[in-house]
């Protein structure tokens, strides 16, 4: 069983989550080692009075440029993946989807 994990980072935390993720055992497809997709765009968050936004301030609407990731995940490494991003992220929730591939 393989995932397909998705984040949304700005670009100067970029390597730093691609490296975390690296690290507890993502991105390997055959014999290549330490591939992801990325690509720009916007993110847009509002954040209530007990938040503490890394970028922009709370109880406004903000735009943030950021970058959306895409990388695998072999099933025995997903928990381990996951807890290394949420560390090596910004943000106080960072934003991620995991998805389940379909077996070839």
């Amino acid at each position: 069983m393989a995932y397909k994990l998705v984040w949304f980072v700005p670009e100067e935390w970029l390597d730093a989550t691609r490296e975390a993720v690296f690290t507890a055992g993502a991105g390997r497809i055959g014999e290549y080692e330490r591939c992801t997709w990325y690509a720009p765009g916007t993110g847009t968050f509002h954040g209530g009075e007990d938040t503490n936004p890394a970028l922009g301030e709370r109880g406004r609407d903000e735009r943030v440029p950021e970058f959306r990731v895409e990388t695998v995940v072999p099933g025995d490494r997903l928990e381990d993946v996951i807890t290394a991003l949420r560390a090596a992220h910004p943000y106080e929730e960072p934003a991620y989807d995991v998805y389940l591939l379909a077996e070839a």
